[in-house]
């Protein structure tokens, strides 16, 4: 295995949940897919502002407020810079699935029974369900985007798929949150803008660990959840091109996104403001700041380096256990690995590793039409982060072959 170039030790400490025991066994955590860990300084900076600093936003002009409105709006910045857009173009949400159902009802007005909606076999249900029921609302079409026998996707085919429908929208995930697969999204967001589409990424998965350019990889919505970027639960964002972001309709309106309001009618402000009603999750929004601070002190490139390394070495010692069944791809990957061991149920080998504190995901990753398409009912997930080591891996294993000794 090749040598780590990552201060992973220093980063390691950097995490209290990382350093505890479960069940009397050092923790291993290989749960990063539904939720990464906090640093201290996350953690820190959300006691500070509820200590020290808690004030509602855009509503006062005592010292609090203005010094939390400041904040605020920085971190939204700070986002922006992330992507590489303007912060116009980012809108606070509680997460990935508020804003994809802010883009699929703020769409529903532009929508008509001759669109069709192209989605992929590999979403989340949050990436289905919105577009369901736009479908339903509308009247309008929607498209599976054809997928391999192996959970992959050919390109060329899915090229040929994207010009016969003629889509208005596609929706699509940018990496899989089951398997980990990257899609050639580059490719895909071409040949479907050609044709006037609209592109709707589902980034809760990739923003972290491929920390995508968004002006460069040219969709028109983009997606993502603090809390699968080191940040705080409850907090996400929604990245949409300005012309496009500022033709939604708002599907939440209250105070805060209206620019006037009589009796009998309102006027609502321009986006990112437009979408923004009520009270914020202040203290989450500013505690996500620190998350993006913490972040860039590492060049992207040694963070995805040393990913791909532990993933790499897992993937190795994991396809050598005789009646595992992979299911992810290795060649393009964020770092998860999806499997099973011969016809044991998921839940129960979740259930053994965690006896021996390994902390992965079973159960169908709320993927069903993806687990139906790979022919299984679930899965047993091991998600890995830039805070995992080679001595993740090796403790994972020796649990896993001490589980199946168990279960033969």
């Amino acid at each position: 295995m090749p040598e780590l170039k990552f201060d992973i030790t220093r980063v390691r400490q950097d995490f209290p949940t990382l350093n505890q025991s479960i069940n009397a066994c050092p923790l291993v955590y290989l749960d990063s897919g539904a939720t990464t860990q906090k640093p201290q300084c996350v953690i820190d900076t959300t006691a500070k502002f509820y200590t020290d600093e808690n004030a509602n936003v855009h509503r006062g002009r005592h010292t609090l407020s203005e010094n939390a409105t400041i904040q605020y709006e920085n971190v939204r910045a700070q986002t922006a810079t992330y992507f590489g857009v303007n912060s116009s173009e980012i809108v606070w949400t509680k997460g990935a699935t508020e804003a994809i159902n802010l883009v699929a009802n703020g769409l529903r007005k532009q929508v008509t029974a001759n669109d069709t909606i192209i989605i992929t076999p590999i979403e989340h249900h949050a990436n289905l369900v919105p577009w369901q029921v736009l479908a339903q609302q509308t009247g309008a079409k929607l498209a599976a985007m054809p997928l391999n026998k192996d959970g992959t996707f050919d390109t060329e085919l899915c090229l040929k798929f994207i010009k016969k429908q003629k889509p208005a929208i596609v929706a699509i995930s940018h990496a899989s949150n089951a398997l980990g697969n990257i899609t050639d999204l580059p490719t895909i967001i071409e040949c479907a803008k050609s044709l006037g589409a609209i592109v709707v990424v589902d980034g809760a998965q990739s923003a972290m660990h491929l920390k995508p350019n968004l002006k460069i990889l040219d969709c028109d919505f983009y997606v993502f959840s603090a809390h699968k970027m080191i940040g705080p639960t409850g907090v996400g964002g929604l990245y949409g091109r300005y012309e496009l972001l500022n033709a939604l309709t708002p599907y939440q309106t209250g105070g805060e996104m209206i620019q006037t309001v009589t009796l009998y009618e309102s006027v609502y402000r321009d986006a990112p403001a437009k979408f923004e009603s009520g009270t914020p999750n202040i203290a989450g929004i500013t505690a996500f700041g620190a998350a993006l601070s913490y972040l860039s002190q590492f060049r992207h490139a040694e963070i995805f380096e040393h990913e791909q390394a532990v993933f790499n070495y897992a993937h190795s010692r994991l396809a050598k256990i005789d009646g595992i069944y992979l299911y992810s791809s290795v060649k393009n990957n964020i770092g998860t690995l999806c499997f099973n061991y011969k016809d044991e149920h998921p839940f129960d080998v979740a259930t053994l590793l965690d006896g021996y504190g390994v902390a992965v995901r079973a159960g169908h990753h709320c993927t069903q039409p993806l687990m139906a398409h790979l022919g299984i009912n679930g899965s047993v997930r091991a998600s890995f982060a830039f805070y995992n080591n080679y001595s993740d891996v090796d403790k994972f294993i020796d649990a896993l072959q001490a589980c199946i000794a168990i279960l033969d």
